[in-house]
């Protein structure tokens, strides 16, 4: 009796150990095929962690030196550039977390990491100068006040745009132009209602992830939603 108490157990031991061995070949792989997005991830967990732990002030120090600003764009560019784009302004980790998941992982696959990389780069900057640029305007005009060459202007939001633009050419038609509406419609919007710098940054960023089809056009693969969807159904009919 006492052998019969203990196989049981140890069967299911070994099944739950294979199983959770798929998972962990099955999690890895997928982390493998965007590794770009997941270090980028890695980086934000940690910054994000270090913006809760500390205190106000020292917050607002840590991020005002990493502000792409108009101050800090014209003395030191390079640097604020580089480290804006490796903390969260708004929302959790983990809603960015999601939102890299859905838009960063099929691009970083689908173009490969130099070429994901320069689409959300060339967003981050191109948004950044471009947004800059209408407040500086502003400013000059006196339709904003002098002291906002100071504003925080920090986060991931303008890449995340710019891939979200670029991932059009990925989509089958005519679901294409559904998507793109839909992503015109929801930043164009923005923009018009709000009129701020930020938001005229996220437009700019979508379009200048459009404007990087040249990246697209020898990458292979096509995604087609209803095709995803019917195969999903597929799949859990089987189980």
């Amino acid at each position: 009796m006492s052998g019969c108490t203990t196989e049981v157990p140890q069967t299911h031991r070994r099944r739950w150990w294979a199983r959770a061995a798929r998972a962990a070949r099955a999690t890895w792989a997928y982390v493998r095929c965007a590794p770009g997005t997941y270090v980028w991830l890695a980086i934000l967990l940690i910054t994000t962690q270090v913006i809760r732990h500390v205190d106000t002030a020292t917050a607002d120090r840590i991020l005002e030196r990493r502000s792409t600003n108009l101050h800090h764009l014209r003395v030191s560019p390079v640097r604020v550039l580089a480290t804006s784009a490796l903390w969260i302004a708004g929302g959790g980790w983990l809603s960015y977390f999601a939102l890299y998941n859905i838009f960063h992982v099929p691009a970083e696959r689908w173009l490969g990491t130099l070429r994901w990389i320069s689409v959300a780069m060339l967003a981050h900057v191109g948004a950044t100068y471009l947004s800059e640029g209408v407040l500086g305007w502003a400013i000059h005009r006196g339709l904003a006040a002098p002291k906002a060459v100071y504003t925080l202007d920090y986060g991931v939001s303008y890449a995340l745009a710019g891939v979200i633009g670029v991932l059009a050419y990925l989509i089958v038609r005519p679901w294409r132009y559904l998507y793109l509406a839909g992503v015109l419609i929801v930043y164009g919007v923005r923009a018009h209602q709000s009129r701020d710098y930020t938001s005229i940054g996220h437009l700019s960023a979508v379009l200048i992830g459009l404007a990087c089809y040249p990246l697209t056009r020898d990458r292979p693969g096509v995604f087609d939603p209803v095709a995803s969807v019917r195969g999903l159904r597929q799949r859990i009919r089987r189980k």
